[in-house]
C-alpha cells in the first residue's frame, strides 16, 4: 500500500513539474523573448528597408552591390565585394543567399591578384589615384554580405554619384553623413556607412522614376 501511495505521489509530482515547465518554457519564455524582440527597432523582422511608397525593397543588414550594364551611368554607392567568392572572378558579384567568405589566406597569390585588380578597377571607376582606394573596397567581409563601408570608401564615390544623379557634391555628402553610424555600443568597431539605406535614399530623392510596383512588377 505504501508503495502504491509513494508511486502515486511521484506521478503527481512529476506531472506537476512537467506542467509547470511546459507553461514556463513553452509559453511564458517564448512570449517574453518575442516581446523583447519587438522593442525598439524591427531587426527581429530582418530590418526591412521600405521605399517612399512603403514597399519592402531590401534589408539594412544585407549588402547587395548594385550592378549596372557596361557603359551605363553608375548612380549608386557600392558595397564591399559581395556574394560567393569565385577563384576566377575578382569581384564575384552574386546572390546574397549564396554569400560566402573567401578561403584565400594572406599569402594567397590569387587573393593578392584580386586585390590589385579590384584596386585598379575601383580607381578607374571613381577617377582617383589607386593609393586612395581603402582596404575595405578591395576585400570582402567574413559574411560576404556586409552592408557597411568605411567613410573613406564612401568619400571617393561621392563625386561620381553626385554627377550621375544631377546632385551637388554637398548634398550627397550630407546624405552620406546621415547614413553614417558610429561604433556599435559606442566602442565596438569604427564609423561606417550603411550602403543599402544610403542607396535607397538616393533613389527616392533623385531617381523616383525607377520605382516599380510592390511585388517586383513594373
Amino acid at each position: 500500500m505504501r508503495f502504491v501511495q509513494g508511486f502515486l505521489r511521484q506521478v503527481v509530482a512529476g506531472f506537476a513539474v512537467l506542467l509547470a515547465l511546459t507553461v514556463v518554457l513553452g509559453i511564458v519564455y517564448p512570449a517574453v523573448v518575442w516581446g523583447i524582440s519587438r522593442i525598439g527597432t524591427d531587426s527581429a523582422e530582418g530590418s526591412p528597408l521600405r521605399d517612399a511608397r512603403g514597399c519592402v525593397v531590401g534589408s539594412s543588414l544585407i549588402g547587395v552591390d548594385p550592378q549596372v550594364a557596361p557603359g551605363e551611368p553608375d548612380p549608386f554607392f557600392h558595397t564591399r565585394v559581395t556574394g560567393s567568392v569565385s577563384d576566377d572572378d575578382a569581384f564575384a558579384p552574386g546572390d546574397p543567399a549564396a554569400a560566402l567568405p573567401t578561403n584565400q589566406g594572406p599569402s594567397s597569390e590569387v587573393l593578392a591578384s584580386f586585390v590589385e585588380q579590384r584596386r585598379a578597377a575601383i580607381a578607374a571607376r571613381e577617377n582617383v589615384d589607386p593609393a586612395a582606394v581603402p582596404a575595405d573596397a578591395v576585400t570582402g567581409s567574413g559574411s560576404g554580405i556586409d552592408p557597411d563601408i568605411s567613410p573613406a570608401y564612401a568619400a571617393i564615390q561621392i563625386a561620381r554619384v553626385a554627377q550621375v544623379n544631377g546632385a551637388s557634391v554637398s548634398d550627397v555628402e550630407a546624405l552620406v553623413a546621415e547614413y553614417t553610424h558610429g561604433p556599435q555600443y559606442g566602442v565596438l568597431g569604427a564609423e561606417a556607412v550603411n550602403v543599402p539605406e544610403l542607396n535607397l535614399a538616393l533613389r527616392d530623392t533623385y531617381r523616383p522614376g525607377e520605382e516599380t510596383r510592390c511585388g517586383g512588377q513594373g
